[in-house]
């Protein structure tokens, strides 16, 4: 630990913009305390400090020369690194004529941020869990990361809205940063942690500190520590919040709450994010770029024009058992660092510690842990797609076709596993794989939105682009050996078709496979002729049903639950279904009444899977992300959430 004068200020500022780094750091703006590009120790917010309250936040005047007197203004070190909006990729007609996809990753910047606290750079850690160590890696967010000198600051004084210490992160800096400040009046203390630091340590005039020094800093820290403006109890927080998801204080809270998403937009740790997709007018060239988004906004859980999660009870249940509980299961760590902000600038002044507090309670149960995805490894430019051209198009009904797309950057894929597919300039969504047929990989597309009409209408020789395969499939060792049970609603019946393929070429492994299929009409089904075909395989049975009859049909009529019974589903039976949720639910309550347990049981969840790389917080259910832990479950996994309105 050494001691410099307080002149020395300015000499760091000139030190950590050499080699062409710009300086990011504290400065008055706009009437708050905001990081923003500096030049000079003059711009810091020499004699301010902030008054925080809930719901509020302003600057105060003081009488002193400390440039550090603050605790945390309403922006941090995240739009640094990830950017409030910036372009993904490119799509352009190239030379030959083929549609091609160009990454944008901004060239390296070298960077300084001063100021930083120690809970920003708990938050720091927390982002870089999500982009940079993952299966997914964000290149975009790594190469901004990259080459950071980052100058911390100890607090040594605490907010009113700060708990920090609740959720260790503070107030002291104890890694994360190159350099660590003390200030004081007249001089500050200072310590490298890294060798970038002591080497720029070394360029400034400054002495050894005293052993009173050292005291002063230990007694300062703690002191804060001790004058928290709130505390929260972090044992178990995960299991508590999940054990009230039908806790009358989230209807209370949102009675207040006026979803605005300032909060999620203050905070320095949320990712969710959305795509915007552009093109010029003659549509040669079109370009994808990544928003912030909120899990406060409607459009973030809509599914096929349904929002998931509709209420502002549900939104707000969302937002606080991920921050504090599902991040926990994904990440290993919290996604709250006890910075205050969501409380201070909340119009309704709502107070996270506070209903953290109302939501307590020793009834707390575990959810099941996050299985391990199977098939996805980790790649630097997992947003762009790669270029793929339509084979063949089969119209199964009047608004499903199945296209066979050659893809130019092939990769093996597995059943139930899913691909993005998108047409420059109008989108992406995620499609499952339903096939192979020879050197094609099979989607079956229902023309529901824009995109998806677009899809049904292209023809053979069209282009589109393809990312993926992504998820975890259907698991096809555990179904081995066993009776397997199928049930399929209506388009349900793709994302099996690849699994059924392979279970029927090999009957020696399957030797039992049993297909339920519903659908909404005879006109709807979906590869007729291709399952008349299996029912000519050794060990396979077919049992269809439909909503609606025509005048020519003779089957079944009814819900497909009706088809279940227990001259139906053998003992030891295994199932693996698809379809809509409701009828995945009276699905699983018809097999656990024929003795199928939820550990024998999976299904393949629907989420708004906009990324698939785990970065757009879309597809969140309880502590999991449908398209990294799913979208296949085991059923007992999910048990706990499945069926829940708002989840």
């Amino acid at each position: 630990m050494r001691r410099i004068d307080r002149s020395q200020l300015e000499q760091l500022c000139h030190l950590a913009q050499r080699d062409g780094r710009t300086l990011i750091g504290p400065t008055v703006r706009d009437g708050a305390i905001a990081l923003a590009p500096i030049t000079t120790a003059a711009d810091l917010p020499v004699g301010w400090t902030d008054v925080q309250a809930p719901g509020r936040y302003r600057l105060s005047r003081t009488q002193g020369q400390r440039a550090f007197d603050f605790v945390v203004g309403p922006n941090s070190a995240k739009e640094q690194f990830f950017k409030p909006r910036e372009p993904l990729y490119r799509a352009e007609r190239r030379a030959d004529g083929r549609v091609g996809f160009v990454a944008i990753v901004p060239e390296p910047e070298k960077r300084a941020l001063l100021g930083v606290r120690a809970c920003d750079l708990a938050a720091i850690a927390v982002q870089d869990a999500v982009f940079v160590e993952g299966a997914m890696r964000d290149p975009r967010y790594a190469s901004r990361r990259a080459d950071t000198l980052v100058i911390a600051v100890h607090c040594t004084r605490a907010g009113s809205l700060c708990f920090c210490a609740s959720m260790g992160t503070g107030p002291k800096v104890n890694s994360g940063a190159d350099l660590a400040l003390a200030e004081r009046e007249h001089d500050l203390l200072i310590e490298a942690l890294t060798p970038a630091g002591e080497a720029l340590l070394a360029q400034l005039s400054s002495e050894e500190a005293s052993g009173e020094d050292l005291r002063w800093l230990d007694e300062s820290v703690e002191s804060a520590r001790a004058s928290m403006g709130r505390h929260v109890d972090t044992r178990a927080v995960h299991e508590r919040l999940f054990a009230q998801l039908e806790h009358p204080r989230w209807k209370e809270v949102a009675d207040r709450c006026l979803s605005c998403g300032n909060c999620t937009s203050v905070c320095p740790t949320c990712f969710c994010s959305t795509t915007e997709d552009r093109s010029d007018l003659d549509g040669s060239t079109a370009e994808r770029d990544r928003l912030w988004e909120s899990c406060f906004s409607r459009e973030h859980s809509e599914l096929h024009g349904h929002a998931v999660r509709g209420s502002t009870e549900q939104r707000y249940r969302q937002w606080l058992t991920h921050k504090l509980g599902a991040w926990v299961s994904q990440f290993g760590a919290s996604g709250c660092v006890g910075c205050g902000r969501c409380i201070a600038w909340c119009p309704a002044g709502i107070d996270l510690t506070e209903e953290l507090a109302a939501l307590s309670t020793s009834d707390a149960r575990a959810l099941m842990p996050v299985a391990a995805p199977c098939a996805e490894e980790g790649r630097d430019e997992a947003m762009v797609p790669s270029p793929a051209r339509v084979l063949s198009v089969t119209r199964e009904s009047s608004d499903v076709v199945t296209l066979a797309l050659a893809i130019d950057e092939p990769r093996p894929f597995a059943p139930g596993q899913f691909y993005q597919l998108s047409i420059p300039g109008i989108g992406e969504a995620p499609i499952s794989v339903s096939g192979r047929d020879g050197a094609g990989v099979e989607h079956t597309i229902r023309a529901v939105g824009s995109l998806t009409r677009a899809l049904c209408e292209l023809s053979p020789g069209s282009e589109l682009g393809v990312r993926g395969p992504y998820g975890r499939g259907w698991p096809m060792r555990e179904l081995a050996g066993a009776p397997v049970v199928v049930v399929a609603g209506g388009i349900g019946l793709a994302p099996l078709r690849e699994a059924l393929r392979q279970m029927l070429a090999d009957p020696q492994q399957y030797p039992d496979v049993r297909l339920f299929y519903g659908a909404r009409t005879p006109e709807d089904l979906l590869y007729a002729r291709e399952m008349l075909g299996w029912t000519d395989r050794r060990g396979f049975q077919l049992s269809i049903t439909v909503d609606r009859s025509s005048p020519t049909w003779r089957g079944n009529v009814g819900v497909v639950t009706r088809l279940l019974k227990r001259s139906t589903v053998p003992d030891a039976a295994r199932a693996i279904l698809c379809g809509p949720e409701v009828m995945m639910r009276f699905t699983i309550q018809a097999l656990a009444r024929l003795g199928v347990t939820h550990d024998r049981i999976w299904l393949t969840m629907e989420r708004h899977m906009k990324c698939a790389t785990g970065h757009c917080g879309r597809c969140q259910f309880g502590p999991y992300f449908v398209c990294k832990d799913g979208p296949v479950f085991r059923y007992d996994e999910v048990a706990s959430l499945f069926g829940r309105d708002g989840i």
